[in-house]
Parts: structure tokens; C-alpha cells; sequence
């Protein structure tokens, strides 16, 4: 599970530059401290790296395969490959962190894992690592997403983990994060808090981040044997990051390689509360134990957020996203609900796969870059895959007949 760029950081009090760290009570930073070590100790532990690999090789599927987009590259003039995430076991890239939280969860000693989740996946990932792994697993979810993906908390429940429904706030992503946190603090020594994405207090985005980073070394290995070359521009979706994080890490040091990440612009991003846009309208704050760009409002106070995606209405970033985008390494843009859905059924109809809405953000994106830079080779990390989504798309949006 080493790290395969340089420029990764962070550093061991878990800063990437300025952004990251641990901001939390002390008596729960001793807690946070052994995890840190147990995790340093266990990528170094052949029977634990072996153990993960055979996971992800025979359980989940791995390694998932690039796809040529044959008529979406014709109709839109640039080549267009999708790394298929989407196929993973439990149908997005989150599976890839979830059996690695939960295996070192198992290896710690602890009885159970407790998490967030917005659209569901992590949640459905992190309950299917529990029941594999013989854990016990509470998912804490806002109330309009249990409504909203309805599917994904069924799947929760037959696999066993208890769905603990968060009704405050907006009752989404953010809402559903404080809940987790809440829920760690009443027993951090028999739970751990597998968190799902590169957020959080060290050493969670770098632990996540590394056990994401499959992706992009399997997609650099697979890209170059399709096409003889790196691609010109890859992109993804970012809500707090992880999967772009996954895929972007194996081409850091590609500076020929242009890195997209898109950010939900939601009903506009000049409408506080409507769009969850961090990078692009935040600024460098504190919340949930870390350090790294966030939507604030007057009183400095986390914004509430919004996006159709409810994988992605989160009012933060991991923090090295924060450090890509002040060394301007990653260029973050905004695609807004309309050209999302919009992309969701372009690449339905166009491609038969059913994407995640998340997902469908760095479509729409691709759609429109390839317009500009035609013939370029452009990879898309198709981070999830849409049947979470189908009922709340006809709801809203029919089935475009």
C-alpha cells in the first residue's frame, strides 16, 4: 500500500502544507494517535497487505477495467475512456477504502465500525466489509437521503448494520457526519470511525486516500496499454474527494497530465445554500477535526450546502485537495444540477451505463472539454454506478421517453 508520487505529503503531524492536521479534544487525540500507529505499523505488515490485496482481487472484483466510450468519444469529438469503478462489488470506489478501514478495525480489536454516509455507498461498502469481516456496523444518514436513496438503505439493513436516521439541519451529508462523530465520542476505545472519504483528523485522509490510490495505479498501467500514452486530462467528481484523490495520485508528477475536479454548482453558485462548490467559493477553515478549504457563513460557521448528488453536499474537501489547488496542480470546476442530470442520461443512452449522479458531474465536465480539445485522450473516473439514483430520477426527472 506504499505511496507511488512524491509530492503527496503529509507530513507527521498530518499536514498537507498548510491544510490537514488533527483538531480534536485531547483525550480523544490519544485515541486518534493509535490508530495512526496501527495503520503505520499494518501497510508495512505482509499478512495485512496480502490479506487486502486478495479482497480487492477476488471480492470486490479488482482490477476494474478502463473502458473506450466509443460514442460519446464520436459524438463529442475527443477520446473518452472511463475507468469503471462502477463495477466494483457494491458499485462505486468506495469498497476500496471500507475493507481497509475495516480489516485494521479487526486487527486493532474493535467490535464495531460506525460511519456517515450521504448517497449511500459508503455506507452499503462499510456494511458489507462489517459483515464479511463479522463486525457490528451503525451508518449514520440524514433523513432526506434515507428517503432520497432509498435503495442503498435497504441494502444497509439486510447486510445487518443499523441505520441511525439524523434529523437536524438540512438532515444530509454534513448533518450526518456531526451525528458520526457524536456517536465515536461515546465509545472511541471498542468502535472505530471509518470515515468515507479523505476528511476528517490525521490520519484519516491519508489512510483513505492511500487505500484509494488502486485506482489511479491501475487506471496509469491500463491507459498506457490501451493507447501507448498518458491521457491529456483526467477528471472526477469531488464532494469531499476520495475518488479523485484515488485516481489523481498516480499522475501527480505527470505534469503533462491536466487533473480535473469537479464540484457540485448546484441551483448557482451565487446563491449561498444552494451549491456545495468548496474549493472554488470557500475558504481555508475548521470543522470536523481538520483544516482545509470550507463554505462559511457570516459567523464563520460551516454554510449549509446543496447538491442533487447527495454523495457530494459536503461543505468541506479533504485537505490535500486544498494543497493541489493553491499549487494549482488540479484545476477545480463546477458543473450544476441541470448538465449533470443532463450527463446522467447522455451516458445512459449513448454508452448503457447508468451512472451515479456523482458520477455524472465529471461526465457532464468531460462533455464539455472534449468540445474544446478534440481528438485529446480524456479518462474519467466513473466513481459509482446509478441504481441508488433511478427511483429519485423518475421522481423528479421521469425517464426522458
Amino acid at each position: 500500500m506504499e505511496n507511488t508520487f512524491t509530492n503527496s505529503e503529509p507530513n507527521k503531524d498530518g499536514y498537507f502544507g498548510e491544510y490537514g492536521g488533527s483538531f480534536i479534544p485531547p483525550d480523544l487525540q490519544v485515541i486518534i494517535d493509535e490508530i495512526t500507529v496501527a495503520y503505520l505499523e499494518a501497510i508495512k505488515d505482509e499478512t495485512f497487505l496480502n490479506e487486502l490485496k486478495a479482497l480487492y482481487q477476488y471480492y470486490v472484483g479488482r482490477p476494474t477495467p478502463v473502458f473506450y466510450a466509443k460514442n460519446l468519444s464520436k459524438k463529442y469529438g475527443a477520446n473518452i475512456y472511463l475507468k469503471r469503478e462502477d463495477l466494483s462489488h457494491t458499485g462505486a470506489h468506495k469498497i476500496n477504502h471500507c475493507l481497509g478501514e475495516a480489516l485494521l478495525a479487526k486487527r486493532m480489536g474493535k467490535k464495531k465500525i460506525i460511519a456517515e454516509t450521504g448517497a449511500g455507498q459508503h455506507g452499503v461498502a462499510l456494511a458489507t466489509a462489517a459483515a464479511l469481516l463479522g463486525l457490528k456496523c451503525d451508518i449514520y444518514m440524514g433523513e432526506v437521503d434515507i428517503k432520497k436513496e432509498h435503495p442503498n438503505v435497504v441494502k444497509m439493513k439486510i447486510l445487518g448494520a443499523k441505520v441511525i436516521p439524523v434529523t437536524h439541519g438540512r438532515k444530509t451529508l454534513k448533518e450526518a457526519v456531526d451525528a458520526a462523530f457524536e456517536g465515536y465520542l461515546e465509545d472511541p476505545i471498542s468502535q472505530l470511525y471509518a470515515i468515507g472519504s479523505i476528511v476528517g483528523p490525521h490520519p484519516f485522509p491519508m489512510m483513505v486516500r492511500d487505500f484509494q490510490s488502486i485506482v489511479g495505479n491501475e487506471a496509469k498501467s491500463q491507459i498506457l496499454e490501451l493507447t501507448g500514452k498518458l491521457p491529456d486530462s483526467i477528471i472526477a467528481c469531488i464532494g469531499g474527494g476520495s475518488n479523485a484523490m484515488g485516481i489523481f495520485s498516480a499522475f501527480l508528477d505527470d505534469k503533462e497530465v491536466n487533473l480535473f475536479g469537479i464540484e457540485p454548482g448546484g441551483l448557482g453558485i451565487d446563491k449561498d445554500g444552494e451549491h456545495a462548490a468548496t474549493l472554488t467559493k470557500g475558504v481555508p477553515g475548521v470543522m470536523h477535526g481538520f483544516k482545509s478549504y470550507m463554505l462559511q457563513d457570516k459567523d464563520g460557521e460551516p454554510q449549509e450546502v446543496y447538491s442533487v448528488a447527495s454523495g457530494l453536499d459536503y461543505p468541506s474537501v479533504g485537505p490535500q485537495h486544498s494543497f493541489l489547488k493553491d499549487l494549482k496542480r488540479v484545476n477545480y470546476k463546477v458543473i450544476n444540477d441541470n448538465e449533470a442530470i443532463d450527463a446522467f442520461f447522455e451516458l445512459s443512452r449513448m454508452e448503457g451505463i447508468i451512472p451515479a449522479i456523482e458520477s455524472a458531474h465529471a461526465i457532464a465536465y468531460a462533455m464539455k472539454l472534449s468540445k474544446i480539445e478534440k481528438d485529446s485522450i480524456i479518462l474519467i473516473n466513473l466513481s459509482g454506478r446509478g441504481d441508488k439514483d433511478i427511483d429519485f430520477i423518475e421522481e423528479n426527472y421521469g425517464t426522458r421517453n
